[in-house]
Order: C-alpha cells, then sequence, then structure tokens
C-alpha cells in the first residue's frame, strides 16, 4: 500500500515525487539515481519525525544514520549479505528499506513493529538484539559460519562507539584476524551512547577525529571517490590502494588487534561512503571503517538533548516537548533521595553504566559529583567497582536497569554473595517495560538473585516506601542487598521528611480477613487492593498484605495467614517460574501447610511489546484474574454465604 506524499519538510519546491513512498524493498533504494540519494534522505528524516512524535521510540540514533543505511543498502545485498547492528534500536532506517515502510507508524506499538530488529520479524534481520555489545561476535560467529560452509556473502557489522566501552566487543575483536579473512566493521562515532560517553576509549577516538592529519582528509576521501567512481572497484582495487592508504590516520588499537583501520570519514556523506563500502568488499582481511555522524541530525530538539531524544514517548513534532508526567518517576525519586543520603553521608557513592538520566542518577551528580561514576556501558565492569569501593569502606548504590543487571550475574554471586559486599544495587525497570519489549523486560530479577545466599532483596508499593528502603539499604551492613522498582511513576505518594528504617524481612499486614489472604508485592498492591475490595463485596473476608520482602520472606506472617484462611494469593510484576509467589509455594510445602496458593504473574514466555495495560489484560495480570481463579478454590462459594447470611 502507498502512502500519501510527506510534504513537512520539502527539498526544495521542486520536489514533486517523494521518493520514499517508492521504496518496497532494498532493490527499490538500488534502483534510485545517487543524485537523488540526498532527497531520500531527508524524506526518511522527515517522516522518522513525524510518526515517531505520535509513537515515541529511538529518534536520535536513527536520524544519525540515514545516509549510512542508504549506502548500505545501494552496496550489499540483505538478506544475502547480513547487516548486524549493535543494539539494533537505530534499525527504524532499515526496517524501512526492507519492506516494512507501510506499517513504520506501528512502531512500538501492540501488535506492530518492534523497536528493535527481530529475526521473526523479517529475514532482513539477520540478528536480534537489545543489549549493547554483542554485533562483533555475533557478526564474526556469521563470517566464521559462511567460511566453514563455503559462502561468499559479506558480513557487516555496524556498533556505535558506546558499544566500545563494552569488553565484549573487545573479546570479539581479539579473535577476528584469527579466524575470519572477510569481516567489516563500522565504528558509527557520535560521541553518545544514550549519555554522552566517558572514559579512556572515548577519549581515544576523540584523539584520531582531533589528529591535525583529520583537517586535510576529506579531501582526500573525495579524490579516492573520483578515483574509482564509475569503476569496478575489484579491477582499480590496486591502483588505489595508496590513495586508500591516505585515508588512513594511525590507529595502534585497531591495528594491533588485526583489523585494517580506514578513517574517521563523514558518516553523512552518501557518495563517500557508497565508494568506500566498494572499496572494502574487495578485501580481503578483517577492516574497520571508522565513520563520523551527528546524532539527532536534521531535528534541532534532538541536536540540542541527544540524551532525551535516544529514546523517548511521544513529543510535539514542531518543538520537540514531551507532556510532564503526573508524578515524579521512581527514578527521579532515588536520584533526589540518595543526593540528599549523600549530603550527611560521605561513604555514599553512585555509579550508573551510562544511564545517568534513565536511571535518576544525574540528580545525584549535579549535587556530589566528585562521588558519581558513569563507567560507560560496562555493567559487568561496574559491579566489580562497586565491590572494590565496598571493600574500602564505602557504600556503593550501583543502578542498573533489571534487564541490564543480568550481565552481571557472576559478580552477584561470586564478587558481592561469596565475599558478603556491602553494595546496594537498584534494579530500575523491574517488571514489564511495556513498548521496548522482551530485551528491555526486568521479568527475571526475582529468580535470578532470590536463590543466591548472603542477598536481601525487596520491592516497595509506593514512592514513600521507596524512600525508607533506601534508607534501609544506607545503612544496612551484613551483605549485598537489593531494591527492584518499575519504570515510570509511582502512585504519588510523596516520601515523608524523615525516612525510617525498616525491619528487614518484616512484611506490613494492611488488613486482616478471614477468607482469603493477598500478598501485593510491589507495584502490584494496587491490583491486590483492588481484587480485595471486590472480593469484600461479595461477602468474602480477605486479608491484605505487602510484603515488601523477597528475601528474607516473612515466613511468620505467611504461616500466620496460610493457616488461618482458605486460600493465600500472590501478585507480581515477574515471570512465575522462580518468582515471588513460588518463595511462598515452597516455604509452605516446606512447613507441611497445604493451603492452596494462587499466583498471578507472567507466563513462561517472554512477552512482547506494547502498552503496559494491554499485556496485563492479554497474559491475566488482572484483578479479575485473580478474583476468578480465587473462587474456583473457595470451599465455600460466595452466593452460598449470601444465602445463609
Amino acid at each position: 500500500m502507498l502512502r500519501k506524499r510527506n510534504t513537512m519538510t520539502p527539498v526544495s519546491s521542486k520536489a514533486t515525487t517523494c521518493l520514499l513512498d517508492g521504496i518496497r524493498g532494498p532493490a527499490d533504494v538500488k534502483a534510485l539515481r545517487e543524485q537523488d540519494l540526498p532527497q531520500l534522505a531527508q524524506e526518511v528524516r522527515d517522516e522518522l519525525i513525524k510518526v515517531l512524535s505520535r509513537t515515541g521510540g529511538h529518534l536520535g540514533p536513527n536520524l544519525g544514520v540515514v545516509e549510512l543505511t542508504i549506502a548500505l543498502h545501494r552496496v550489499f545485498d540483505t538478506p544475502k549479505d547480513r547487516l548486524v547492528f549493535d543494539v539494533s534500536h537505530q534499525g527504524y532506517v532499515h526496517k524501512m528499506f526492507t519492506g516494512r515502510l507501510d506499517r513504520i507508524g506501528t512502531m512500538r506499538q501492540y501488535q506492530g513493529l518492534n523497536g528493535f530488529l527481530l529475526r521473526t520479524e523479517s529475514e532482513h534481520d539477520c540478528y536480534g538484539a537489545g543489549h549493547a555489545g554483542t554485533a562483533l561476535s555475533a557478526g564474526l560467529g556469521m563470517a566464521v559460519g559462511r567460511d566453514l560452509r563455503g559462502g561468499n556473502e559479506h558480513v557487516v557489522v555496524v556498533a556505535g562507539d558506546a558499544a566500545f566501552t563494552c569488553g565484549i566487543s573487545y573479546e570479539a575483536l581479539n579473535n577476528a584476524k584469527s579466524q575470519t579473512k572477510r569481516f567489516i566493521v563500522v565504528l558509527n562515532d557520535n560521541e553518545w551512547s544514550i549519555a554522552k560517553n566517558v572514559g579512556a576509549i572515548s577519549s581515544y577516538f576523540n584523539t584520531l577525529t582531533t589528529n591535525p592529519m583529520y583537517a586535510g582528509l576529506h579531501e582526500k576521501a573525495r579524490r579516492f571517490v573520483e578515483a574509482i567512481a564509475g569503476k569496478s572497484a575489484v579491477e582499480f582495487a590496486h591502483k588505489v590502494e595508496e590513495s586508500v592508504k591516505g585515508l588512513l590516520v594511525p590507529s595502534v588499537i585497531f591495528e594491533e588487534l588485526g583489523l585494517r583501520y580506514y578513517g574517521p570519514i563523514d558518516g553523512h556523506d552518501i557518495p563517500l561512503l557508497i565508494r568506500t563500502f566498494e572499496f572494502l568488499k574487495t578485501q580481503d582481511e578483517p577492516v574497520l571503517l571508522h565513520i563520523l555522524t551527528k546524532k539527532g541530525k536534521g531535528y534541532e530538539p534532538a541536536i540540542k538533548q541527544p540524551d532525551k531524544f535516544h529514546g523517548l514517548g511521544k513529543y510535539k513534532l514542531e518543538t520537540g516537548e514531551t507532556a510532564p508526567t503526573p508524578t515524579p518517576t521512581y527514578s527521579e525519586v532515588i536520584g533526589k533521595t540518595l543526593a540528599k543520603f549523600a549530603d550527611t553521608n560521605r561513604k555514599i557513592v553512585a555509579i550508573t553504566a551510562a544511564m545517568p538520566s534513565g536511571t535518576g542518577l544525574g540528580f545525584f551528580q549535579a549535587a556530589h559529583p566528585d562521588r558519581y561514576y558513569d563507567v560507560g556501558i560496562a555493567e559487568e565492569h561496574a559491579a566489580l567497582f562497586a565491590c572494590g569501593l565496598a571493600t574500602q569502606g564505602l557504600k556503593p548504590f550501583l543502578a542498573i536497569y533489571s534487564t541490564f543487571f543480568q550481565r552481571a550475574y557472576d559478580m552477584a554471586i561470586h564478587d558481592m554473595a561469596i565475599q558478603k559486599l556491602n553494595i546496594a544495587l537498584c534494579m530500575d525497570r523491574a517488571g514489564l517495560s511495556g513498548d521496548d519489549g522482551p530485551t528491555h523486560h526486568g521479568l527475571f530479577d526475582i529468580g535470578y538473585l532470590r536463590h543466591i545466599p548472603n542477598w536481601v532483596h525487596m520491592q516497595p508499593k509506593d514512592e514513600d516506601e521507596f524512600a525508607d528502603m533506601l534508607w534501609t539499604m544506607a545503612n544496612y551492613n551484613a551483605g549485598p542487598i537489593a531494591i527492584r522498582y518499575p519504570r515510570g511513576p509511582g502512585t504519588g505518594a510523596k516520601p515523608k521528611a524523615e525516612p525510617r528504617l525498616l525491619e528487614i524481612g518484616k512484611a506490613e499486614v494492611v488488613k486482616h480477613g478471614r477468607d482469603v489472604a493477598i500478598f501485593g508485592l510491589g507495584n502490584m498492591f494496587e491490583l491486590a487492593e483492588e481484587a480485595a475490595k471486590k472480593l469484600e463485596e461479595m461477602g468474602i473476608s480477605v486479608a491484605l498484605i505487602n510484603p515488601r520482602w523477597i528475601k528474607p520472606l516473612d515466613t511468620g506472617t505467611l504461616e500466620f495467614f496460610a493457616r488461618s484462611v482458605e486460600v493465600v494469593c500472590t501478585m507480581e510484576d515477574h515471570v512465575l517460574h522462580n518468582g515471588f509467589g513460588c518463595a511462598v509455594m515452597e516455604h509452605l510445602y516446606s512447613q507441611g501447610i497445604r493451603t492452596p496458593v494462587v499466583r498471578i504473574g507472567w507466563p513462561d514466555e517472554f512477552i512482547e511489546h506494547g502498552s503496559v495495560p494491554i499485556l496485563r489484560q492479554k497474559h491475566g495480570i488482572t484483578a479479575d484474574a485473580l478474583i476468578e481463579k480465587t473462587l474456583s478454590l473457595l470451599r465455600q462459594k460466595p452466593a452460598a454465604k449470601t444465602s445463609a447470611a
């Protein structure tokens, strides 16, 4: 189905044909005249800016790779050739060029296009992702697999400079030279991950781009393009070899690792990119092309606020403004609360892995820059760095998304738990992450922490209790302690002026009852309240408990209610397997208590992307689902209770 002409920002008054409307696949990109490609680039940007203002998404990264993606699809042939995008949040343009343009308006919507690449979504998506640093290893595996089966396709990896703060990337580069001869890596250098890149690697890239040799680089590159324009890159490869070497800025790291380094070149110069890729296709050795791009290019609000426009919700097309949240997010609460605690406690330090805004630690950074550490996209290092700080008597608060802390699982056992180090682990985005999809849902952290000795794990029901838990963490000195909390705003419960210490392993009994006991963990407490109210209206006596503690469980409270009611219910924003409800069942079984347990949580599958209300309804994470399951287990039904009365 053809889309309507987009006239938001025409390239010129003479432009009468919308080139983008004719793109149904990569062949259509190849069929365009080269002089028309800048118009295509502008139309792609116009479409992204317009569509994502309605759906939200990763606007900045995609605006920065428009010309790169055009060049890749001009030179390479997907799905035969493999384009591997690191993280793949910058794959929207690739989707537009590979048969999904008519669905681009469904981006990140339920049953629409995913915000990352998915092998199940298109044959042109050769590798799915969502976490940084995976592309080089996966791409190298594809190249070696090609070699083993005698294939001739090209493997091209596109990774941002932030991905090179990941140790995994260097593990892959360490093996490339010895394992394959044909492998193309594109280093997309825009100086940003989500926040401004940090560390020695970022400084090293900056040294390359500011080298005096770079001043005349663009003209040298232009002469190289002119040398091979219109001719076979294979035929002229040897003749222009010296010209290509003229593009070379010495790069010790990559050369020593065995990758021939080319660049840096302008990542928005389409002819230059095309000719360079045509040359790199002929090389019989692993190569790395360093390109310079502008994150958010073509949209001024995204250029001015690259961290905000890395990934965001709906925004006003004209200004880039987003709607304010009605109540502070949990991330804002933790950043401001920890900053306040650190005013009087010099031992508190805060660590993030390239997520100062996402985790709310930007507030801490502003207040205590000398005790704030952004280590880049390096969760394993962040965890071990925190361990080292803890051995020096400091109190590190390590704020990482639940889904990203999975990378530091070894450290959770080997370094934190065995040594009983006083680490405060703050797991943001615990539970469903909605439109980001399965790579970002934080649905597994209860399972991967609760069976490890020496860990304490908890979840607050609201922002006030959240502040109390953070205060409790700051004063806990018996080993690692973790807190999980959801994405976005809470209930609006404003934290008290002075937080209070909570008793470890002691639940809050909100209401007593005789028939049913509902344990609503964390952000599920609101649904537990709703279910309790509806059951009470049916004449059923309900006990309502805020468990607070995942580990240690409040076994005394659990056993008391399990022995006095007909049904125990648990609700959690986590998978049922090895979750909170599973811990409840295990304990009751160990004590010989056979009271039936109704569990509400996510099923044993990877949950798709979509709005939280839609996904909860689909998968039965509702008060009504709990009521239906509970009623089937009650010996005395509501109707009988009413008639007896």
